[in-house]
């Protein structure tokens, strides 16, 4: 059966895969719809443009920029050899998404390689965006204020610890952190001098943490630590060294002792826990600190 050339160019562009051609300088000259989906480039963008001119970007998982060194497509137009790879290809709205790509030649009538075809599968849904990790620790994990965990490093972090202990049996536990009557000190004094609190309370946990212990910023006033390897007794102490540490800090302000207070809700993670059934209780436990009086630590 012979296949018409407008039947060949319909297959190709409907294909649920990205699907790029270039020539032996690796100009692109062909970009199909899957591509355009995949990458957020349209065809009018890329076309007769170096995949490497800062649109793709190829980089592996050690953040190499492929463009320059190592590019299967590169290697394959030059020796002919098809390759497989997983990648990180560099979306146009800026962010990274992990590709499986599949290159082979392009060959005239007599067998002459004149270029060279990527196939490349989105895999974003089976692995962990690593790379943003390390291409974007400081923007897009750390909270810029305090320089502590942001709430996207914080949730990725529990995560990780339920993981711990399903394959190694290691127990967590979750401290959830909020400073006392922190609107009506904003109110009084200012949000210059709250951002100075805000700073101290972080730095009191960075400086009485132990090394593979976590402690975030949640949001606003509320903090969040993630306290490895630990059980119930030892969990409730180093939340109420940490409570009392606060209470005894203060900043000046126009010749003021300024300080604040926390209160405290702490869990040990329990079977067939998930993590918004363990942070939704330390959540309440921490308002049965408030309702105590606050300034103090609920355990459960």
């Amino acid at each position: 059966m012979k296949i018409e050339q407008e039947s060949y160019e319909k297959v190709i562009a409907s294909l649920h895969d990205g699907l790029y051609f270039v020539d032996r300088d690796r100009t692109i000259v062909y970009w199909n719809n899957a591509a355009e989906r995949i990458s957020g480039f349209t065809a009018e963008e890329v076309i007769g443009k170096s995949c490497g001119d800062s649109l793709l970007t190829h980089i592996d998982s050690e953040g190499c920029n492929l463009c320059e060194k190592g590019c299967p497509l590169a290697k394959t137009i030059a020796d002919g050899k098809p390759r497989e790879a997983e990648i990180y290809m560099h979306h146009k709205d800026g962010h990274r998404i992990p590709v499986s790509v599949r290159v082979s030649t392009l060959t005239d009538e007599n067998g002459n390689v004149t270029g060279g075809i990527e196939l490349f599968t989105d895999i974003s849904n089976q692995t962990a965006n690593e790379l943003r990790v390390k291409e974007l620790e400081k923007l897009a994990l750390l909270d810029n204020l305090t320089q502590l965990a942001n709430r996207n490093y914080i949730e990725r972090e529990i995560q990780g610890r339920f993981e711990e202990k399903r394959r190694l049996k290691v127990p967590f536990g979750i401290l959830f952190i909020d400073i006392d009557h922190f609107k009506q000190f904003n109110d009084r004094y200012g949000h210059d001098v709250g951002d100075e609190v805000l700073k101290y309370v972080a730095s009191t946990f960075i400086a009485n943490s132990r090394p593979f212990d976590l402690y975030g910023r949640w949001g606003g006033e509320e903090f969040l630590g993630v306290i490895r390897n630990i059980n119930r007794a030892d969990l409730e102490t180093l939340g109420n060294r940490l409570r009392t540490l606060i209470a005894g800090s203060y900043i000046m302000h126009t010749d003021q002792r300024l300080s604040v207070t926390i209160s405290i809700g702490a869990t040990l993670v329990a079977e067939n826990d998930t993590m918004d059934g363990i942070i939704k209780r330390a959540d309440t436990l921490l308002y049965a600190s408030k309702s105590a009086g606050r300034n103090c630590l609920t355990m459960g």
